[in-house]
């Protein structure tokens, strides 16, 4: 599989100098339009870990080391290259090597894109955009983020905006399904010395479905839009320490009704199907966003919002109306309704000066995370009518690692990865947190963009690991790029980003981090529509 990679990609990088050749055997466009991206990228610092924001929200390129670098180079097709046809492909291929990353040799994009008119299939390792909220600024989304590397997967969506028949153009749906497979397996085993909880081979399946309303034909300022995410990790094989010194192994289920569960949340996880507290089967999660957008000559604003849950808990709770015995459990008395009010949240304000300078960019954001469904036992059930709490434990799960890939949060980073553990746990040990984040973005003159972030939080522990008392951060990020017009420096630009960590959650870390990086064509194809 690893020689199969490795060939695939070295073909990639190649079809630039051997585009010419096969355009007289095959279908020129595959080879038209193709362009690189190459950076070089390097961070010095001191502290115990790299500074916060020097390496979130970076799709997980970025290392959690003090001091480290790489050389990342890539070739991409965008599937818009085909504009004028319904059937349209692209590619990409995108690697780096690294020093003091988890991995020497990093295989960050490798994929391939099949577009028919607003369809899209995509196959392989693909970093995708953050929805409903603006990755520069903001400090990520609670499911579905920019925080970690991409799973390779196979995912169908709806990229575009498709307009619903019979709504006068008003009502827009998209959304994707997707199944793959998570790759940390080997980081896992070093990261845990194979003496705490890790899983081999987990799979994984994200899905989600936007709304949107507004109508392109109007010259209208406001637009809405809601969407729900949710995802799962199933599958793959866990190992939990025992009382001896050894490991047990759990052989989660990985048949069809792995995949239908990991669809539609029911079943059971292998070692606790016939007990009283049978949990939905895999780790089970997701979001409600909603967001208003206004978008004015001179200006654009949105407010957004966004409800994270665990498993139904969150979600929504079964009422059992009065059934407490197990002899009168009944799916027929059962009705599904929205218990929990909305303490836990992402509420943020995003705000664009269209013709701005020195200030064009502002998002501020409130994150909420302490109540969890409550403090404490398990959600009702068979056995027990009363509700006496939930311990949603955010990002954590009894038998797989948690929301993470390669160490880092799949979600949003303010709730610190595991990576930051000095115990070898894979682990989310601060989930109960409030947080106040702010992104300030211009560009002072044509050549030169800033970004500042910073962000404060109080965190609590977990409910079932609290800290003995409350614990503060404070994470910030100051960086310029500079990207020169003169036409011999086409495509070239530079960046210096400065990050400081002060606080006793994941300690005082500075860090400076320079990154030159070359975009351009490789190829420029004709296009016809046929």
């Amino acid at each position: 599989m690893r020689k199969f990679i490795l060939f695939a990609t070295l073909s990639l990088l190649t079809s630039g100098m051997r585009g010419q050749a096969l355009r007289d055997s095959v279908d020129s466009r595959l080879f038209s339009d193709i362009s690189y991206d190459a950076t070089l990228s390097g961070t010095v610092g001191g502290g115990d870990h790299s500074a916060l924001w020097l390496h979130s929200n970076r799709h997980g390129i970025a290392s959690g080391e003090t001091n480290s670098g790489y050389l990342r180079g890539g070739v991409f097709r965008p599937y818009s290259a085909d504009s004028l046809y319904q059937w349209r492909y692209g590619y990409g291929a995108d690697i780096a090597v690294a020093a003091n990353h988890a991995s020497t040799l990093i295989i960050q994009q490798l994929y391939a894109d099949i577009a028919w008119k607003k369809g899209l299939l995509t196959i392989g390792a693909k970093e995708q955009p953050l929805e409903m909220k603006d990755g520069r600024f903001s400090s990520g989304g609670l499911t579905h983020g920019i925080n970690a590397r991409p799973v390779p997967q196979v995912r169908l969506e709806l990229k575009d905006w498709w307009t619903i028949p019979y709504t006068k153009g008003w009502l827009q749906l998209k959304g994707h399904i997707a199944y793959g497979m998570m790759t940390d397996k080997n980081w896992q085993h070093d990261f845990t010395h194979r003496t705490h909880r890790y899983t081999d081979n987990a799979l994984f399946h994200s899905k989600a479905g936007y709304l949107r309303i507004q109508n392109d034909d109007y010259d209208y300022p406001l637009s809405f839009e809601a969407g729900l995410q949710m995802a799962c990790q199933f599958g793959g094989t866990t190992y939990t320490p025992n009382n001896e010194g050894g490991m047990n192994k759990i052989k989660n289920s990985k048949g069809f009704s792995a995949f239908w569960h990991a669809f539609v949340p029911g079943g059971g996880e292998v070692q606790e199907q016939g007990t009283a507290f049978e949990n939905t089967e895999g780790n089970n999660l997701g979001s409600y966003l909603f967001r208003l957008n206004c978008n004015k000559k001179y200006w654009r604003g949105a407010i957004y919002f966004e409800k994270y849950f665990e498993d139904q808990s969150g979600m929504f709770q079964v009422d059992y109306d009065g059934y407490g015995s197990g002899e009168n459990w009944n799916s027929k008395s059962r009705r599904k309704y929205l218990l929990y009010d909305f303490k836990d949240m992402l509420l943020g304000l995003e705000y664009e000066q269209k013709d701005g300078t020195w200030f064009r960019n502002l998002v501020v954001e409130y994150l909420y995370t302490k109540y969890q469904s409550g403090p404490v036992y398990h959600d009702h059930n068979k056995g027990r009518s009363d509700h006496i709490g939930g311990n949603d434990n955010y990002y954590n799960h009894h038998i797989y690692p948690g929301w993470e890939h390669w160490g880092e949060a799949i979600g949003n980073p303010l709730f610190y990865s595991p990576i930051f553990n000095e115990n070898g746990e894979v682990s989310f040990m601060n989930n109960r947190f409030m947080a106040f984040h702010i992104g300030i973005g211009g560009q002072p003159t044509k050549e030169i963009s800033y970004r500042l972030l910073g962000t404060w939080e109080e965190g609590l522990g977990t409910y079932r690991k609290p800290f003995s008392q409350k614990e503060h951060q404070l994470n910030f990020l100051a960086e310029g790029t500079y990207q020169p017009l003169n036409p011999k420096l086409r495509g070239w630009s530079a960046t210096v980003g400065i990050g400081l960590d002060i606080g006793d959650i994941i300690g005082d870390n500075f860090g400076l981090n320079v990154a030159v990086r070359k975009q351009g064509l490789l190829t420029g194809g004709k296009r016809r529509k046929k």
